[in-house]
């Protein structure tokens, strides 16, 4: 089967970023610029279009970081995703950030088991948790948001019988802050290195590949925001 030929952008984080994935090669743009990403991310996108010699209808489809996450910087994302899936009629990728941050992890140093955890503000974390199924993140949990606690990774650990901590890796911006809550009683885990803070379009681009992420119309593209959900729930089967 052929590598689809695909564009993945995000602006979820305080990263702006931008992959393409076309002929075989990789295209990659990322930069830490919290408040410009309405001005970065296109030129972005016509820097990797230009250096691959490329074009938007060449590409099977488009990728996007939907949340959660800033949600400025998500409908910065969401909405340049729609025009551009418009002008070529091409498939919409919605990715969640939080998986995307696992999958960058797992790419940097091969996890058995990703704890995601984003600073949501307000005192509060986004967060979810993924399984390495052959170099790939699947989700484990739902994305939820909720007061950082212990408990919120100490429950789900436990039901999903994760026993071995030490399989465990942590990423994203929430453990800047408070992994000391987090982990209080988990103390056999440890913070990951901070290469893995923010996501990256990338990991983003091997997620539509691997088939972890549905294609849907640009008109029913939504931000993925979860301030509502309060628990975290385990997915159907898990």
């Amino acid at each position: 089967m052929m590598t689809k030929k695909l564009l993945a952008i995000d602006t979820s984080t305080e990263n702006c970023s931008a992959a393409l994935q076309l002929n075989g090669k990789l295209f990659t743009r990322v930069l830490e610029s919290p408040r410009e990403h309405s001005q970065r991310l296109l030129p972005f996108v016509q820097q990797l279009l230009d250096e691959a010699e490329a074009s938007l209808k060449q590409l099977d489809g488009l990728a996007v970081g939907c949340g959660p996450g800033s949600f400025t910087g998500v409908r910065i994302g969401v909405s340049v995703a729609q025009g551009l899936a418009f002008s070529q009629q091409l498939p919409v990728y919605p990715v969640c950030t939080l998986q995307a941050l696992a999958q960058q992890r797992i790419r940097r140093s091969n996890p058995a088991v990703v704890l995601a955890c984003i600073d949501a503000r307000m005192a509060e974390v986004y967060y979810a948790l993924y399984e390495n199924i052959n170099g790939v993140a699947t989700a484990l949990t739902e994305p939820a948001v909720a007061k950082p606690d212990s408990q919120l990774l100490k429950q789900p650990l436990a039901e999903l019988k994760v026993t071995d901590y030490g399989r465990v890796a942590t990423a994203g911006s929430g453990w800047d802050n408070y992994a000391d809550i987090l982990l209080a009683e988990l103390p056999m885990i440890t913070v990951s290195d901070q290469l893995c803070r923010l996501p990256e379009a990338q990991d983003m681009l091997a997620l539509v590949t691997a088939g972890q992420v549905q294609a849907v119309d640009a008109s029913e593209l939504e931000p993925l925001y979860v301030r509502n959900e309060v628990t975290w729930k385990k997915l159907p089967g898990r």
